[in-house]
Order: structure tokens, then sequence, then C-alpha cells
């Protein structure tokens, strides 16, 4: 049975409603396991919850070719469009309701239009560069880094770019040698001296669940 949160006015709503939407960073390398941590953590703590990535908000590259497309390098923070993020998650800290943009991997385009999203009192983040900018690293009630190796980090990334984005296995761990491990050390790994905690090794259920508590505690008084 799922977790509960916080009473239930007359009204049906939660007594969270009335409480500003707290932001949870979930940092890690490409493969890391982020998506697979914010959706175990939603799991226990239910509609109250919200996911947002930063994987939304890569730059535009409609404007290239598809040979300029190919030498862009998606794994530098540079290919963020950082001023939407912040723009998107100061809106969510005021518990406004978002357009939020929408990516096309396969293509290195931006979808039209955007989707439409409401911030819930609990939203997880997730994404490679989030503890960098301490702009950003203010707007988070609680960061979290994910420690992963390497060889698991590729084998995931395997598995994710040949099912979703078409990738085949020699552009895969091409690009993982050139770029994903370099970035990963040059700007990833150093983040995990700004986050409140550090995962590593196996994410147990039982991490999962103490994890989950602790970020409960944000909202409940």
């Amino acid at each position: 049975m799922g977790a509960k949160l916080g009473n239930v006015q007359p009204n049906g709503k939660s007594n969270f409603a009335r409480q500003t939407p707290r932001l949870i960073a979930i940092v890690g390398g490409s493969g890391a396991g982020k998506s697979w941590l914010a959706a175990r953590l939603q799991e226990i703590l239910g509609k109250e919850s919200a996911l947002l990535s930063s994987d939304d908000f890569y730059r535009d590259r409609s404007h290239l070719s598809a040979a300029q497309r190919a030498r862009v390098n998606f794994d530098h923070p540079r290919a963020i469009d950082w001023p939407l993020l912040e723009s998107v998650l100061a809106e969510c800290i005021g518990g406004n309701p978002v357009r939020l943009p929408r990516y096309d991997f396969t293509q290195h385009r931006r979808l039209s239009p955007g989707r439409f999203w409401r911030p819930q009192p609990l939203v997880f983040v997730e994404g490679l560069w989030l503890l960098r900018r301490p702009a950003l690293r203010r707007c988070f009630s609680l960061s979290v880094f994910v420690d992963c190796a390497e060889h698991l980090r590729l084998k995931r990334r395997l598995q994710r770019d040949i099912r979703e984005r078409g990738r085949t296995k020699d552009s895969i761990r091409f690009q993982f040698r050139k770029t994903v491990a370099p970035m990963h050390a040059r700007f990833i790994a150093s983040q995990a001296r700004w986050a409140d905690i550090r995962l590593t090794g196996r994410i147990s259920a039982r991490k999962v669940k103490k994890l989950a508590e602790r970020v409960r505690a944000l909202v409940v008084k």
C-alpha cells in the first residue's frame, strides 16, 4: 500500500496543496540511474510528486544541417538552454503551471507545441549538470548525486539509445569514448561535492525508501 502524504482536508485535497513546491535535484552521469530513481520515488510518494528532466531543455538544432548536428557535443553543459530551464524552475517554485519544451533526440530538434505541466508539492528534477550553476543549486531543497561505475553507465546507455533513439552499438560506443566519458570527468563527477546525499553502489529498495522518507520530511511538518 502506498505511503500517505499529509492529511486530507474536507474538500478532498491534501494539505500539501497550500505549500510552496519543494524541488529535489537528482544528478549523475548518463546511464547512472537518475530516471529510474525518480520513478521509484514517485511510486512511493504518489500523486503529490512530479518530475522534470533537463533532457527536455536541450537547445533546438533544427537550423543546422544533419552533418552539423552530428558534430555537436551534446555532453557539454552548453548544450542545454539554461535560461529557459531556470525560468521554468522559478515558475515551478511559485506553484505556477508552465508549458514545457519537448525534444526529439533522433533529429536533435525541439518539437512544437510543448506540453502543459503543473508542479506538485514535491518536484524531482533530474539531469546531468544541475549542481554546476550556483543560481540553480539555490532552487533545490535537497540534492542527490547518483554515483555509478562507467561500465554500467555504458551498458545502460547502449540499451537506451538502441531502443529509444535508433542508434547503432558502434555509434554509441564511439560517442561514449569521445565525449560522454571525458565530459563526465570534466563536468559531472565533481558535482558530488555539492550534493546533500551521494548514492554509491547498488541502489536497494531500502535505500530508495530511506530517501523517500527524507524527501517526505521536506513537506510534512
